[in-house]
């Protein structure tokens, strides 16, 4: 049986339970519409890949700031004291 729901003046719908439960939408989810030839359709929204991602583990983990000037100063070949 199709799910209906009804717009209002400001353009607003709600998503009935089980459609929210389908898609696994909850509270504050942003959805996108996506528009092939003649149909419409509903999905979650998708997060914008980050460009960043492919770098995560490209360095050691550092846990202070001082292990990071030190391993910085062994690239730069600096023999110098941490400060």
């Amino acid at each position: 049986m199709p799910r209906s729901s009804t717009i209002s003046s400001k353009g607003q719908i709600t998503v009935p339970l089980e459609i929210r439960k389908r898609l696994g939408l909850k509270q504050g989810d942003r959805v996108e519409f996506v528009v092939d030839g003649g149909r419409t359709t509903m999905r979650p929204a998708r997060l914008a890949d980050n460009p960043f991602l492919k770098y995560v583990g490209a360095l050691p983990a550092f846990s202070n700031l001082k292990a990071i000037n030190t391993w910085v100063r062994g690239l730069r070949g600096d023999k110098k004291l941490d400060r």
